[in-house]
Protein backbone atom coordinates (compact mmCIF):
# COMPACT_ATOMS: atom_id res chain seq x y z
CA UNK A 1 0.00 0.00 0.00
CA UNK A 2 1.53 3.38 -0.99
CA UNK A 3 0.22 6.38 1.30
CA UNK A 4 0.81 10.06 0.02
CA UNK A 5 0.72 12.52 3.37
CA UNK A 6 -0.10 15.94 2.15
CA UNK A 7 0.97 18.56 5.32
CA UNK A 8 2.59 17.43 7.96
CA UNK A 9 2.01 19.45 11.63
CA UNK A 10 0.24 17.28 13.93
CA UNK A 11 -2.62 15.84 12.21
CA UNK A 12 -0.40 14.55 9.43
CA UNK A 13 2.60 13.72 11.78
CA UNK A 14 0.54 11.25 14.35
CA UNK A 15 -1.11 9.99 10.69
CA UNK A 16 2.23 8.92 9.74
CA UNK A 17 3.51 8.04 12.94
CA UNK A 18 0.69 5.37 13.87
CA UNK A 19 0.37 4.22 9.71
CA UNK A 20 4.02 3.25 10.07
CA UNK A 21 3.53 1.66 13.50
CA UNK A 22 0.51 -0.49 12.22
CA UNK A 23 1.94 -0.83 8.79
CA UNK A 24 5.59 -1.15 8.52
CA UNK A 25 5.98 -2.40 4.93
CA UNK A 26 3.65 0.08 3.70
CA UNK A 27 5.36 3.20 1.69
CA UNK A 28 4.58 6.14 3.89
CA UNK A 29 5.54 9.46 1.42
CA UNK A 30 4.94 12.73 3.63
CA UNK A 31 4.95 16.30 1.70
CA UNK A 32 5.52 19.38 3.84
CA UNK A 33 6.34 22.97 2.51
CA UNK A 34 8.49 24.06 5.80
CA UNK A 35 11.25 22.69 7.10
CA UNK A 36 9.85 21.24 10.35
CA UNK A 37 6.81 19.99 11.48
CA UNK A 38 4.83 18.89 14.86
CA UNK A 39 5.90 22.34 15.93
CA UNK A 40 3.69 23.22 19.36
CA UNK A 41 2.53 27.04 18.01
CA UNK A 42 0.35 27.25 21.53
CA UNK A 43 3.59 27.43 23.45
CA UNK A 44 4.74 30.94 21.07
CA UNK A 45 3.40 33.62 23.54
CA UNK A 46 4.97 31.32 26.50
CA UNK A 47 8.24 31.67 24.61
CA UNK A 48 7.75 35.25 23.56
CA UNK A 49 7.41 36.14 27.01
CA UNK A 50 10.46 34.13 28.29
CA UNK A 51 8.59 31.30 29.93
CA UNK A 52 9.68 28.51 27.76
CA UNK A 53 12.64 26.43 29.11
CA UNK A 54 13.88 25.73 25.70
CA UNK A 55 12.18 26.89 22.28
CA UNK A 56 13.75 23.42 20.71
CA UNK A 57 11.37 21.37 23.28
CA UNK A 58 8.49 22.68 21.25
CA UNK A 59 8.88 20.47 18.60
CA UNK A 60 7.45 16.40 19.83
CA UNK A 61 8.57 15.03 16.37
CA UNK A 62 11.45 16.09 13.79
CA UNK A 63 11.25 14.60 9.58
CA UNK A 64 14.41 12.59 11.03
CA UNK A 65 11.79 10.21 13.37
CA UNK A 66 9.36 9.94 10.74
CA UNK A 67 12.11 8.92 8.63
CA UNK A 68 13.52 6.43 10.64
CA UNK A 69 9.99 4.87 11.35
CA UNK A 70 9.92 4.47 7.59
CA UNK A 71 8.59 7.01 5.74
CA UNK A 72 9.84 8.94 3.00
CA UNK A 73 9.90 12.96 3.82
CA UNK A 74 9.76 15.58 1.41
CA UNK A 75 10.53 18.41 3.65
CA UNK A 76 10.46 21.97 1.46
CA UNK A 77 8.18 20.48 -0.71
CA UNK A 78 5.48 22.25 -1.90
CA UNK A 79 2.19 20.28 -3.79
CA UNK A 80 1.07 22.13 -6.45
CA UNK A 81 -1.75 19.65 -8.28
CA UNK A 82 -3.68 16.45 -6.94
CA UNK A 83 -5.06 14.56 -10.00
CA UNK A 84 -7.44 12.69 -7.95
CA UNK A 85 -8.96 10.38 -11.13
CA UNK A 86 -5.46 9.07 -11.38
CA UNK A 87 -4.03 9.37 -8.09
CA UNK A 88 -1.15 11.04 -8.32
CA UNK A 89 0.25 14.07 -6.51
CA UNK A 90 3.02 16.78 -8.21
CA UNK A 91 5.22 18.43 -5.62
CA UNK A 92 7.65 21.08 -6.44
CA UNK A 93 11.08 21.24 -4.49
CA UNK A 94 11.25 24.69 -2.89
CA UNK A 95 14.74 24.54 -2.89
CA UNK A 96 15.82 23.40 -6.35
CA UNK A 97 12.99 24.43 -8.49
CA UNK A 98 12.19 21.14 -9.78
CA UNK A 99 9.18 19.53 -10.16
CA UNK A 100 7.66 15.78 -10.58
CA UNK A 101 4.84 13.34 -9.90
CA UNK A 102 3.96 10.28 -7.77
CA UNK A 103 0.98 7.91 -7.51
CA UNK A 104 -0.43 6.83 -4.23
CA UNK A 105 -3.27 4.25 -3.53
CA UNK A 106 -4.79 6.44 -0.42
CA UNK A 107 -3.74 10.09 0.06
CA UNK A 108 -4.16 12.13 3.06
CA UNK A 109 -4.83 15.80 3.28
CA UNK A 110 -3.76 17.31 6.76
CA UNK A 111 -2.78 20.09 5.00
CA UNK A 112 -3.89 22.28 8.16
CA UNK A 113 -5.23 26.09 8.38
CA UNK A 114 -3.51 29.46 7.06
CA UNK A 115 -3.99 32.73 9.27
CA UNK A 116 -6.94 35.25 8.48
CA UNK A 117 -5.01 38.23 6.69
CA UNK A 118 -8.05 40.62 5.76
CA UNK A 119 -7.68 43.07 3.05
CA UNK A 120 -6.68 45.91 5.37
CA UNK A 121 -4.54 48.51 4.03
CA UNK A 122 -1.32 48.23 5.13
CA UNK A 123 -1.33 45.31 7.04
CA UNK A 124 1.37 43.40 5.02
CA UNK A 125 4.13 46.29 6.27
CA UNK A 126 7.23 44.47 7.80
CA UNK A 127 6.52 45.84 11.28
CA UNK A 128 2.58 43.87 11.17
CA UNK A 129 3.49 39.74 12.17
CA UNK A 130 1.41 37.10 12.53
CA UNK A 131 1.59 34.30 15.26
CA UNK A 132 1.24 30.89 14.17
CA UNK A 133 4.20 28.71 12.84
CA UNK A 134 8.10 28.52 13.74
CA UNK A 135 9.14 30.84 11.71
CA UNK A 136 6.36 33.69 12.80
CA UNK A 137 7.66 32.50 16.51
CA UNK A 138 11.43 33.13 16.23
CA UNK A 139 10.81 36.49 14.62
CA UNK A 140 8.47 37.62 17.24
CA UNK A 141 10.84 36.22 20.04
CA UNK A 142 14.05 38.16 17.87
CA UNK A 143 12.26 41.22 18.64
CA UNK A 144 10.43 40.86 22.04
CA UNK A 145 13.80 42.54 24.02
CA UNK A 146 13.85 45.46 21.61
CA UNK A 147 10.05 46.65 21.67
CA UNK A 148 8.86 48.62 24.01
CA UNK A 149 5.48 48.64 22.89
CA UNK A 150 2.77 46.33 20.79
CA UNK A 151 -0.80 46.06 19.65
CA UNK A 152 -2.57 42.79 19.38
CA UNK A 153 -5.27 42.26 17.22
CA UNK A 154 -7.62 40.13 18.02
CA UNK A 155 -8.96 38.59 21.86
CA UNK A 156 -9.11 35.01 20.95
CA UNK A 157 -6.73 32.34 22.95
CA UNK A 158 -3.28 33.20 20.45
CA UNK A 159 -3.93 37.07 21.14
CA UNK A 160 -5.69 36.73 24.54
CA UNK A 161 -1.74 35.36 26.05
CA UNK A 162 0.19 37.30 23.75
CA UNK A 163 -0.99 40.40 25.05
CA UNK A 164 -0.43 38.88 28.57
CA UNK A 165 2.91 38.32 27.47
CA UNK A 166 4.36 41.54 26.11
CA UNK A 167 2.45 43.13 29.39
CA UNK A 168 4.40 40.20 31.74
CA UNK A 169 7.62 41.91 30.11
CA UNK A 170 6.22 45.46 30.91
CA UNK A 171 5.63 46.22 27.43
CA UNK A 172 2.84 49.30 26.72
CA UNK A 173 0.59 46.95 25.63
CA UNK A 174 -2.85 47.07 23.03
CA UNK A 175 -5.60 44.81 22.93
CA UNK A 176 -7.98 45.26 20.08
CA UNK A 177 -11.00 43.45 19.03
CA UNK A 178 -14.43 43.85 17.21
CA UNK A 179 -16.32 41.85 19.56
CA UNK A 180 -16.83 43.54 22.54
CA UNK A 181 -15.19 41.48 24.68
CA UNK A 182 -12.04 39.50 25.73
CA UNK A 183 -12.66 35.50 24.97
CA UNK A 184 -15.74 36.17 23.96
CA UNK A 185 -15.77 32.95 21.30
CA UNK A 186 -14.87 30.86 24.64
CA UNK A 187 -16.19 32.38 27.75
CA UNK A 188 -19.48 34.30 28.63
CA UNK A 189 -19.53 37.62 29.87
CA UNK A 190 -19.22 37.34 33.23
CA UNK A 191 -15.55 35.84 33.02
CA UNK A 192 -14.72 38.06 30.09
CA UNK A 193 -14.82 40.90 32.43
CA UNK A 194 -12.76 39.21 34.95
CA UNK A 195 -10.45 39.08 32.32
CA UNK A 196 -10.52 42.49 31.28
CA UNK A 197 -10.12 43.78 34.79
CA UNK A 198 -7.14 41.90 34.94
CA UNK A 199 -5.44 43.20 31.77
CA UNK A 200 -6.43 47.02 32.74
CA UNK A 201 -4.77 46.02 36.10
CA UNK A 202 -1.70 45.25 34.66
CA UNK A 203 -1.62 48.38 32.39
CA UNK A 204 -2.55 47.37 29.29
CA UNK A 205 -4.73 49.12 26.89
CA UNK A 206 -8.29 47.86 25.57
CA UNK A 207 -9.75 48.72 21.96
CA UNK A 208 -13.17 46.29 22.51
CA UNK A 209 -16.00 46.72 19.95
CA UNK A 210 -13.54 48.23 17.29
CA UNK A 211 -12.69 47.15 14.18
CA UNK A 212 -9.00 48.17 12.64
CA UNK A 213 -9.41 49.74 9.49
CA UNK A 214 -5.94 50.51 8.70
CA UNK A 215 -2.05 50.10 9.46
CA UNK A 216 0.19 52.72 8.49
CA UNK A 217 3.87 52.68 9.09
CA UNK A 218 5.87 55.97 10.52
CA UNK A 219 9.50 57.62 10.03
CA UNK A 220 9.95 57.04 13.35
CA UNK A 221 9.97 53.07 13.03
CA UNK A 222 6.76 52.12 14.85
CA UNK A 223 3.47 51.52 13.26
CA UNK A 224 -0.26 53.14 13.75
CA UNK A 225 -3.36 50.67 13.82
CA UNK A 226 -6.48 52.84 13.36
CA UNK A 227 -9.59 51.61 13.98
CA UNK A 228 -13.12 52.87 13.34
CA UNK A 229 -13.03 54.60 16.87
CA UNK A 230 -9.54 55.29 17.76
CA UNK A 231 -5.94 55.08 16.77
CA UNK A 232 -3.04 53.52 18.51
CA UNK A 233 0.50 53.04 18.12
CA UNK A 234 3.34 51.27 18.67
CA UNK A 235 6.91 49.63 17.86
CA UNK A 236 5.01 46.53 16.24
CA UNK A 237 1.52 44.98 15.58
CA UNK A 238 0.64 41.60 15.53
CA UNK A 239 -2.32 40.15 13.99
CA UNK A 240 -3.96 37.00 15.94
CA UNK A 241 -7.87 37.81 13.53
CA UNK A 242 -7.99 33.77 13.04
CA UNK A 243 -7.28 30.80 11.29
CA UNK A 244 -9.08 29.76 8.01
CA UNK A 245 -8.55 25.69 6.12
CA UNK A 246 -5.81 25.90 3.95
CA UNK A 247 -7.83 24.02 1.12
CA UNK A 248 -7.43 26.31 -1.74
CA UNK A 249 -5.84 23.89 -3.73
CA UNK A 250 -8.16 20.76 -4.02
CA UNK A 251 -11.80 21.99 -1.93
CA UNK A 252 -13.59 22.37 -4.99
CA UNK A 253 -13.53 18.59 -5.64
CA UNK A 254 -15.29 18.10 -2.14
CA UNK A 255 -18.22 18.47 -0.11
CA UNK A 256 -16.96 21.03 2.21
CA UNK A 257 -18.19 23.43 5.17
CA UNK A 258 -18.73 27.50 3.93
CA UNK A 259 -15.46 28.43 4.80
CA UNK A 260 -13.23 25.41 2.74
CA UNK A 261 -13.25 22.59 5.54
CA UNK A 262 -13.18 19.26 3.87
CA UNK A 263 -16.40 16.96 5.81
CA UNK A 264 -15.29 14.29 7.36
CA UNK A 265 -17.14 11.06 7.98
CA UNK A 266 -16.91 9.21 11.31
CA UNK A 267 -13.80 7.31 9.96
CA UNK A 268 -11.97 10.19 8.43
CA UNK A 269 -13.56 9.39 4.92
CA UNK A 270 -14.20 12.69 2.71
CA UNK A 271 -16.51 12.73 0.20
CA UNK A 272 -14.35 10.99 -2.03
CA UNK A 273 -12.98 7.46 -2.53
CA UNK A 274 -9.88 6.46 -0.72
CA UNK A 275 -8.92 10.39 0.59
CA UNK A 276 -9.44 11.21 3.84
CA UNK A 277 -8.81 14.07 5.65
CA UNK A 278 -7.40 15.59 9.42
CA UNK A 279 -6.95 18.38 11.87
CA UNK A 280 -7.72 22.07 10.35
CA UNK A 281 -8.28 21.27 7.11
CA UNK A 282 -11.23 19.50 8.26
CA UNK A 283 -14.76 20.04 9.92
CA UNK A 284 -15.28 18.25 13.12
CA UNK A 285 -17.93 17.08 14.98
CA UNK A 286 -19.45 18.81 17.78
CA UNK A 287 -20.95 17.01 20.32
CA UNK A 288 -22.93 19.79 21.91
CA UNK A 289 -24.52 20.53 18.96
CA UNK A 290 -24.39 17.16 16.69
CA UNK A 291 -22.96 18.82 13.57
CA UNK A 292 -20.16 19.44 12.00
CA UNK A 293 -18.31 22.67 12.24
CA UNK A 294 -14.62 24.03 11.96
CA UNK A 295 -12.55 24.35 15.55
CA UNK A 296 -8.72 24.15 14.83
CA UNK A 297 -7.08 22.90 17.83
CA UNK A 298 -4.25 20.48 18.26
CA UNK A 299 -5.97 18.03 20.16
CA UNK A 300 -8.35 17.79 17.26
CA UNK A 301 -5.71 17.17 15.15
CA UNK A 302 -4.09 14.49 17.04
CA UNK A 303 -7.20 12.24 17.46
CA UNK A 304 -8.30 12.69 13.92
CA UNK A 305 -4.62 12.01 12.80
CA UNK A 306 -4.91 8.85 15.17
CA UNK A 307 -8.10 8.03 13.44
CA UNK A 308 -7.12 8.06 9.77
CA UNK A 309 -4.42 5.60 10.60
CA UNK A 310 -6.94 3.60 12.24
CA UNK A 311 -8.92 3.45 9.66
CA UNK A 312 -6.82 3.58 6.33
CA UNK A 313 -7.26 -0.06 5.36
CA UNK A 314 -10.87 -0.66 6.92
CA UNK A 315 -13.37 1.22 9.29
CA UNK A 316 -12.15 -0.11 12.66
CA UNK A 317 -12.62 2.96 14.78
CA UNK A 318 -15.31 5.25 14.88
CA UNK A 319 -14.88 9.22 15.84
CA UNK A 320 -16.49 10.17 19.05
CA UNK A 321 -16.66 13.91 18.34
CA UNK A 322 -15.10 17.15 20.24
CA UNK A 323 -16.35 19.29 22.95
CA UNK A 324 -14.06 22.19 21.73
CA UNK A 325 -12.01 21.78 25.45
CA UNK A 326 -9.82 24.36 26.26
CA UNK A 327 -7.63 26.63 28.93
CA UNK A 328 -6.06 29.37 29.07
CA UNK A 329 -3.90 31.18 32.28
CA UNK A 330 -3.47 34.84 31.80
CA UNK A 331 -1.84 37.29 35.04
CA UNK A 332 -1.86 33.85 37.25
CA UNK A 333 -5.72 33.40 36.84
CA UNK A 334 -6.66 30.08 35.12
CA UNK A 335 -9.56 29.77 32.60
CA UNK A 336 -10.76 26.29 31.36
CA UNK A 337 -13.80 25.54 29.47
CA UNK A 338 -15.61 22.72 27.44
CA UNK A 339 -18.83 22.96 24.90
CA UNK A 340 -21.30 25.21 24.87
CA UNK A 341 -21.46 29.20 25.94
CA UNK A 342 -25.04 30.78 26.34
CA UNK A 343 -23.50 33.27 23.44
CA UNK A 344 -22.03 31.04 21.28
CA UNK A 345 -25.79 28.72 21.80
CA UNK A 346 -27.13 32.23 21.09
CA UNK A 347 -25.62 33.00 17.73
CA UNK A 348 -26.56 29.14 16.84
CA UNK A 349 -30.08 29.47 17.63
CA UNK A 350 -29.96 26.86 20.26
CA UNK A 351 -31.89 26.74 23.43
CA UNK A 352 -30.01 26.44 26.69
CA UNK A 353 -30.54 26.98 30.17
CA UNK A 354 -27.59 28.19 32.06
CA UNK A 355 -26.57 28.81 35.58
CA UNK A 356 -23.52 30.69 37.83
CA UNK A 357 -22.10 29.82 40.64
CA UNK A 358 -18.98 31.30 42.88
CA UNK A 359 -17.82 28.90 45.70
CA UNK A 360 -14.06 28.13 47.32
CA UNK A 361 -12.18 24.95 45.85
CA UNK A 362 -11.86 23.57 49.77
CA UNK A 363 -13.03 24.49 53.30
CA UNK A 364 -13.26 27.81 54.70
CA UNK A 365 -11.52 26.46 57.89
CA UNK A 366 -8.38 25.73 55.59
CA UNK A 367 -5.27 28.52 56.62
CA UNK A 368 -6.58 29.31 53.26
CA UNK A 369 -8.66 28.80 50.43
CA UNK A 370 -9.72 30.65 46.53
CA UNK A 371 -12.98 31.26 44.79
CA UNK A 372 -14.30 29.59 41.25
CA UNK A 373 -16.29 31.22 39.41
CA UNK A 374 -18.32 28.49 37.26
CA UNK A 375 -20.85 28.46 34.64
CA UNK A 376 -23.10 25.68 33.22
CA UNK A 377 -24.72 24.77 30.19
CA UNK A 378 -27.55 22.24 29.55
CA UNK A 379 -30.51 21.33 27.44
CA UNK A 380 -34.11 22.80 29.43
CA UNK A 381 -35.54 19.68 27.29
CA UNK A 382 -33.28 16.58 28.20
CA UNK A 383 -31.28 18.25 31.15
CA UNK A 384 -28.56 17.34 29.37
CA UNK A 385 -24.90 19.18 30.12
CA UNK A 386 -24.31 20.59 26.78
CA UNK A 387 -20.96 22.93 28.00
CA UNK A 388 -19.05 24.16 31.47
CA UNK A 389 -16.44 27.14 32.49
CA UNK A 390 -14.53 27.98 35.34
CA UNK A 391 -11.99 30.59 36.14
CA UNK A 392 -9.98 31.41 39.36
CA UNK A 393 -6.51 32.37 40.32
CA UNK A 394 -6.83 28.24 41.88
CA UNK A 395 -5.94 25.31 38.84
CA UNK A 396 -9.04 24.54 37.63
CA UNK A 397 -8.00 23.31 34.11
CA UNK A 398 -8.94 19.76 34.82
CA UNK A 399 -12.45 20.69 35.69
CA UNK A 400 -13.10 21.36 31.97
CA UNK A 401 -11.88 17.99 31.10
CA UNK A 402 -14.31 16.88 33.46
CA UNK A 403 -17.03 18.84 31.74
CA UNK A 404 -15.96 17.08 28.51
CA UNK A 405 -16.18 13.78 29.76
CA UNK A 406 -20.18 14.95 30.82
CA UNK A 407 -21.12 16.18 27.32
CA UNK A 408 -19.50 13.62 25.32
CA UNK A 409 -21.32 10.89 27.47
CA UNK A 410 -24.80 12.82 27.57
CA UNK A 411 -24.81 13.11 31.29
CA UNK A 412 -27.35 15.01 32.84
CA UNK A 413 -27.04 18.07 35.63
CA UNK A 414 -28.89 15.73 37.37
CA UNK A 415 -26.24 12.60 37.08
CA UNK A 416 -23.41 15.12 36.87
CA UNK A 417 -24.50 16.56 40.32
CA UNK A 418 -24.29 13.07 41.48
CA UNK A 419 -20.91 11.74 40.86
CA UNK A 420 -18.86 9.92 43.41
CA UNK A 421 -16.00 12.91 43.66
CA UNK A 422 -13.70 12.48 46.60
CA UNK A 423 -13.45 14.61 49.24
CA UNK A 424 -10.45 15.76 51.90
CA UNK A 425 -10.30 19.07 52.83
CA UNK A 426 -6.43 19.59 51.05
CA UNK A 427 -8.65 19.33 47.74
CA UNK A 428 -12.17 19.86 47.98
CA UNK A 429 -15.16 20.23 50.12
CA UNK A 430 -17.82 17.18 50.93
CA UNK A 431 -19.71 18.59 47.87
CA UNK A 432 -17.10 19.36 45.23
CA UNK A 433 -17.33 22.39 43.26
CA UNK A 434 -18.23 21.07 40.46
CA UNK A 435 -21.14 18.76 42.05
CA UNK A 436 -22.15 22.30 43.30
CA UNK A 437 -22.34 23.65 40.47
CA UNK A 438 -24.56 21.26 38.97
CA UNK A 439 -26.45 20.69 41.92
CA UNK A 440 -27.60 24.65 41.35
CA UNK A 441 -28.32 23.89 37.99
CA UNK A 442 -30.76 20.76 39.40
CA UNK A 443 -32.03 23.31 41.29
CA UNK A 444 -32.91 25.59 38.81
CA UNK A 445 -34.62 23.74 36.42
CA UNK A 446 -36.99 22.00 39.00
CA UNK A 447 -37.63 25.65 40.31
CA UNK A 448 -38.85 26.38 36.79
CA UNK A 449 -40.78 22.57 36.35
CA UNK A 450 -42.58 23.50 39.09
CA UNK A 451 -44.03 27.43 37.81
CA UNK A 452 -44.23 25.83 34.57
Amino acid sequence: MKVSIIGCTHAGTFTAMNILKEHPDWEVDVFERNDNLSFLSCGIALWVSDRVSDPNKMFYATPDDLAKSGATMYMKHDVTNIDFDNKQVTAKNLKTGESFSQSYDKLVLTTGSAPIIPNIPGIHSDRVHLCKNWTNAKELSQNAGDIKSAIVIGAGYIGAELAEGYAHLGKETTLIDALPDVLSKNLDVNMSKVAEKDYLDNGVTLGLNEKVVSFEDNADGTVTVKTDKNSYTADIAVACIGFRPNTDLYKDKFETLPNGALIVDEYMHTSMPDVFSAGDAASVHYNPTGDNQYIPLATNAVRQGILVAKNIEKDIMKYMGTQSSSAVELFGRSYAASGLTVGHAKVLGKKVESVSLEDNYRPEFMLSTTPVLMNLVWDPETRVVLGGAFTSMYDIAQSANLISVAIQKKMTIDELAMVDFLFQPNFDKPVNYVSALAGAAVEKADAKLADA
